[in-house]
């Protein structure tokens, strides 16, 4: 249902490519919004220019997590949407895949959209609020080399999905995003040369690779709370990578 008073929103990633997307998109919608990122520098910047509150964060750590989803509820009066762009990108092998890469993996990725669900359990009010993670097409789809990023944006969707069970009695829905490949300083070398750049095209069915407003379009749709009959469901936004074959030719 619609709610009078602004959405206080806060966004994990928020200077990140779909991150400040994101931020952007609430803040044109009337939200209320609290960044916060790893990176101060480009946090700072985007604070600034925004004039939003925010906050440097180890996302990986989620009692750094729940730490920083209080002070965000304290600065804006409450929480009632939560979205995790907190993500990393590792492309090997399992056997070229170090046990360091594994365990970094799992805690960016996982680890980090964990304490978003725990904390919103914590501080959401019953009857309201919204939790958006973001999980990719490496979890819907077999590709080669992702072993390690897939399974860990493959829990992701296991965590949805149970979070979603637990909560709907108290009225919190939790629901993700499955990018495919989104053209953001992340994902900048993947495409680094024209050979590399349309291979990767080409496995989209659509012809082209994502942008990061797209991604931050359906995020912003789940979080609004007019899709308050929404929970439970993982959305690709990934120009038919999982679910559509490619074009021949």
């Amino acid at each position: 249902m619609p709610q009078e008073r602004p959405q206080r929103v806060l966004v994990i990633g928020a200077a990140g490519g779909i991150g400040s997307a994101l931020v952007r998109q609430l803040v044109a919608s009337g939200a209320q919004v609290f960044l916060a990122g790893r990176d101060a520098a480009r946090l700072g910047a985007l604070s600034a220019e925004l004039g939003l509150p925010g906050a440097t964060l180890d996302a990986a750590d989620p009692d750094a997590v729940d730490a920083l989803a209080d002070r965000a509820a304290a600065e804006l009066g409450g929480l009632d949407g939560l979205a995790n762009c907190v993500g990393s990108l590792i492309l090997k092998p399992a056997h070229l895949t170090s046990t360091a890469d594994w365990q970094a993996t799992l805690a960016t990725n996982l680890s980090s959209a964990f304490g978003c669900v725990r904390a919103a359990g914590r501080l959401m009010k019953s009857g309201s609020g919204s939790v958006v993670l973001v999980s990719s097409a490496a979890a819907r789809v077999g590709l080669a080399n992702h072993e390690a990023i897939a399974a860990a944006k493959a829990g992701i969707i296991g965590l949805t999905l149970s979070a979603a069970a637990t909560y709907a009695r108290q009225g919190i829905r939790f629901n993700a995003v499955a990018p495919g490949l989104v053209r953001t300083p992340l994902t900048k070398g993947l495409v680094a040369s024209e050979l590399a750049e349309k291979a990767s095209i080409g496995m989209h069915p659509l012809g082209r690779l994502g942008e990061p407003e797209e991604v931050a379009g359906a995020i912003l749709w789940l979080l609004d709370p007019a899709q308050s009959w929404i929970t439970g469901q993982v959305l690709g936004v990934d120009g038919g990578l999982a679910n559509v074959k490619g074009r021949s030719g």
